[in-house]
């Protein structure tokens, strides 16, 4: 068995730093993605379903769009600029997601349609990053 694992690990030695980056495009595309989708301004289905102003539900589309680029971006800066960068794009993802839950998903909390669903890993994944940053 330890043969088998040490040919494993010695296969994907070379690629293990793409892992985080892997997960990082797949949250910065995916929350870009919603956030376009509420395009244009203001998002007439925010404004309709929640009750926002348009001034809120745009910023809403704006925090996703943002916060997914910026997710993608901060991986690129090395030091502690980056490192915020991310931490702030991962902190803004997961605010967002909580309100989702909070508002538009509230029959979802501790049930299967939560853990079949996108969202959570979306929220997941943002905490992974805003515990962990660049490192």
């Amino acid at each position: 068995m330890n043969k088998l694992d040490n040919q494993i690990n010695k296969f994907f030695s070379n690629i293990q730093f793409l892992s985080p980056w892997l997960i990082r495009f797949g949250l910065g595309v995916a929350f870009s993605l919603h956030g376009l989708s509420k395009f244009p301004l203001p998002p007439e289905v925010l404004i309709k379903y929640f009750g926002f102003s348009p001034f809120f539900a745009s910023l809403v589309a704006l925090a996703e769009l943002g916060a997914g680029l910026f997710l993608i971006i901060g991986g690129f800066i090395k030091g502690p600029i980056g490192n915020l960068i991310t931490r702030a794009s991962a902190f803004t993802i997961a605010v967002v997601m909580i309100n989702a839950f909070a508002l538009a998903h509230r029959d979802w909390f501790i049930t299967t349609k939560l853990f079949t669903s996108e969202q959570i890993f979306l929220l997941l994944i943002a905490l992974y990053f805003l515990i962990r940053g660049n490192k």
